[in-house]
């Protein structure tokens, strides 16, 4: 049972960036809310994926799907970030809520893979090591959200995260491994991850020296 939460929980961090991403432009009472229908949606996913693991690992460019979902989100996440604040409350609430979903099924396969195994195909065992997870991952996620307000460049070190992970699934879908070989496969994830947090860098720094200007 234990192997059951630290698994989930381990191979959650991810998760966790992705929706405080979501939620951080959503007013302060409705983060946890937007988490906790986001989070619990996507673990009852999950354990309905569990229980066909079987049939999920059989399924050719799995993780290749779900890397492609989760670039495009991870897009939607950071380009559209500014247009969010402008979409009344609602609205934003509920896609925080379906991103959220999408999101976390989609970087789910390891955690689906690796919670079957230790629960040995005992379904009451997955619901149980996945319900104790979801207080952490919504404390976790609104936590990092709290922290993108004070500081935006944890957007970017968010989204370089997601572009990690969303690359990695991508080549170990299509085994790119093979054909360039295992130190360039492992390269290049955290090559794209350090771009995309260059680039929100630079972008920060370039804002606040206009900022500085503007006052002055």
């Amino acid at each position: 049972m234990f192997n059951i939460v630290l698994i989930d929980l381990v191979l959650s961090g991810d998760n966790a960036a992705v929706i405080g991403l979501a939620i951080r432009n959503l007013a302060a009472d409705l983060r946890k809310k937007a988490a906790f229908l986001g989070t619990g949606a996507a673990v009852i996913l999950r354990v309905a994926a569990t229980s066909i693991v079987a049939l999920l690992i059989r399924i050719p460019w799995c993780n290749t799907v779900g890397g492609v979902i989760l670039l495009w989100i991870t897009y939607k996440l950071l380009i559209n970030s500014e247009s969010q604040k402008n979409l009344r409350a609602e609205s934003s609430f509920w896609k925080a809520v379906c991103l959220i979903v999408v999101a976390d099924f989609s970087m789910s396969f390891d955690n689906v893979i690796g919670v079957a195994g230790a629960a040995h195909g005992s379904v009451p065992l997955v619901i149980f090591g996945l319900a104790v997870s979801i207080p952490v991952l919504i404390w976790g996620s609104n936590r990092l959200a709290g922290l993108m307000d004070k500081y935006p460049i944890i957007v970017f070190l968010g989204g370089a995260v997601l572009v990690h992970t969303s690359a990695t699934m991508i080549i170990k879908g299509l085994k790119l491994a093979a054909f360039i070989g295992r130190t360039p496969a492992t390269f290049v994830p955290w090559l794209l991850a350090l771009s995309l947090l260059v680039w929100g860098c630079s972008g920060s720094f370039k804002e606040k020296v206009r900022g500085e200007k503007l006052k002055s």
